[in-house]
């Protein structure tokens, strides 16, 4: 299984939001700390906005934070929500479908399998289990600590 950069940016972005926990963060400064770019993750910050994942405040001090408990946002819902396509094979999409064996693969059962159990292990995970040990990930993303 390999995730798109996107996912990527946008599991990075709420690890960040969920270890900030003294008001905002600007996209600008999650890109800096990641060292990503900034046009890309405004992109996945306006999209996990809309699916209700972040918050955005607007204006002079405005930013993002988390808009749920991180406890509450599931790791497999985040990357069926960012990822565009799940298909492990070409075969799998219905656009495809001219594979000469496809009424008899045995191994289009089994990748299926394989994804349903990726994705399951990512379901036995929330964004709180990332930040459950924040300080390291706080002094590695320059994060002040709060007192």
């Amino acid at each position: 299984m390999r995730l798109t950069v996107y996912s990527d940016y946008a599991l990075r972005m709420l690890i960040y939001l969920a270890i900030k926990t003294d008001g905002l963060a600007t996209v600008g400064e999650i890109a800096e700390a990641y060292g990503i770019s900034k046009n890309h993750l405004t992109k996945v910050a306006h999209e996990l906005g809309i699916r209700g994942y972040v918050e955005t405040v607007r204006g002079r001090g405005g930013g993002l934070r988390l808009a749920r408990p991180a406890g509450e946002i599931g790791l497999g819902e985040i990357v069926r929500q960012t990822e565009p396509d799940m298909a492990l094979v070409p075969c799998f999409a219905p656009i495809n479908d001219d594979c000469a064996i496809a009424r008899c693969c045995v191994l289009k059962d089994v990748l299926h399998k394989a994804g349903d159990a990726f994705l399951g292990v990512l379901d036995g995970y929330t964004l709180e289990d990332l930040a459950r040990s924040p300080k390291p990930l706080q002094s590695l993303l320059s994060i002040a600590e709060t007192p």
